[in-house]
């Protein structure tokens, strides 16, 4: 029985998930909370794995271990860049993460890793720094899912930030240098943890928020919820 891992950072972008299937919580050894379901021969945990790119990255790294998952769907709500042609509720898929803040700030500007030397995975000669690729399959199931039942799914790159942009001048900046079209705080760790591993990795995501200067009147959370964990139910049926 293969095992697929559903991850998210909060309680409340699982629940609906967790809600929808009836999921049984689990007990482990894991610092994290687990929800187990089955769906015809395959074992989906829910895993709310917490905030950040660094709990990301080591609750995705004792899942593996733990679970020997042969794909990863990570989750949760995302805010969209102006322009970006997305709105509350609206979905997104990563076609690739990108650590928007890994770098150095110089006089002369900012300047990425690739632009230092740096790298953070190499497989089949090639080199990834800032940005890491997700599965172009599961990207492609993904869209062809969406269109079958009439949802409006955009692929696009993603950015992984540990600090949120609360204005549109910061969000403008961020555009201009990656041509990204929402960001996170998670997704970037996740992909890079499964590129290590060898998983399959997918990353969808639902627009609670535009990135703008911040206020919390315009955000709708359980719409974004609502909406990516509609999607995924869909997915999982199809997989």
């Amino acid at each position: 029985m293969e095992t697929v891992v559903i991850s998210a950072a909060t309680d409340g972008e699982l629940s609906d998930l967790i809600g929808r299937y009836g999921a049984r919580q689990i007990s482990c050894r894991l610092p994290m909370d687990l929800h187990a379901i089955q769906i015809l021969r395959k074992q989906i945990l829910l895993a709310r794995t917490g905030i950040g790119k660094a709990i990301a990255a080591s609750s995705t790294t004792a899942l593996i271990h733990s679970f020997s998952p042969g794909m990863i769907i990570n989750t949760g709500c995302a805010g969209a860049y102006a322009g970006c042609g997305l709105a509350a509720g609206d979905l997104a898929v990563a076609s690739s993460e990108i650590f928007a803040d890994d770098g150095v700030e110089t006089a002369d500007g900012w300047q990425s890793l690739e632009q230092l030397g740096l790298f953070l995975w190499e497989k089949n000669g090639l080199r990834h720094g800032n940005e890491i690729p997700l599965s172009s399959s599961l990207v492609g199931k993904a869209l062809r899912i969406a269109d079958r039942h009439g949802l409006f799914l955009q692929p696009g790159r993603f950015l992984t930030v540990s600090t949120c942009s609360g204005s549109r001048m910061r969000g403008e900046a961020l555009v201009q240098r990656y041509g990204a079209i929402c960001e996170n705080m998670e997704g970037a760790a996740v992909a890079l943890v499964a590129a290590l591993y060898g998983i399959r990795c997918m990353e969808v995501r639902g627009i609670s928020n535009m990135v703008e200067d911040r206020d919390l009147s315009r955000w709708d959370i359980p719409l974004a919820i609502a909406s990516v964990s509609s999607f995924i139910e869909r997915f999982l049926e199809s997989v």
